[in-house]
């Protein structure tokens, strides 16, 4: 028959479970697999896990051509780095379950491009502060949000509420 725990002991079990859950949820794969796994892998870069440094600039990993991006459950842009030409509509579609944004990085967008973000807010302290607000910008579960590149360059965006798990992404408009 198996003795029912201390008090300390089923606080100390919760504590390490609640410690792994948490760990779990935030933490960015500094490796990331390839393609077709469901989990949204952006095609084999590294060094994607959160880190919103000037370093991490999108220049140093592959480029997937494509004009739709998947928000994911995972809390991922997939793929995270994209190529598009000039003048195309980039589709963010959510395909996970909870909410996402799409949140422009003010000063990581070319110097003559417009500001963008779901929301269709004109600054990213204006988009911030909508969705920590009300909510503004969320893209609910099956919805999206898109937007046309005309300046050519590199943009880095990133999902507000989950910025801090890692979910960044870049559009290359060649």
């Amino acid at each position: 028959m198996m003795d029912r725990p201390s008090r300390r002991d089923f606080v100390r079990m919760a504590a390490v479970s609640t410690a792994v859950a948490v760990a779990g949820c935030s933490s960015g794969s500094s490796t990331s697999t390839s393609g077709g796994d469901g989990d949204g892998g952006d095609g084999g870069d590294s060094g994607d896990g959160g880190s919103t440094s000037s370093n991490d600039d999108g220049s140093g990993s592959k480029w997937t051509q494509t004009s739709t991006v998947d928000m994911t459950a995972s809390l991922k842009y997939a793929p995270k780095r994209i190529e598009v030409e000039q003048g195309t509509t980039v589709t963010w579609k959510n395909t996970g379950n909870i909410g996402h944004t799409v949140t422009a990085y003010e000063d990581e967008i070319p110097e003559d491009a417009s500001y963008f973000a779901s929301g269709g807010f004109d600054s990213q302290q204006a988009a911030v502060d909508g969705y920590n607000n009300d909510n503004e910008g969320n893209v609910p579960k099956g919805e999206s949000y898109e937007y046309t590149f005309e300046t050519k360059g590199t943009y880095k965006y990133y999902c507000v509420p989950h910025e801090m798990n890692g979910m960044v992404g870049y559009v290359k408009v060649v």
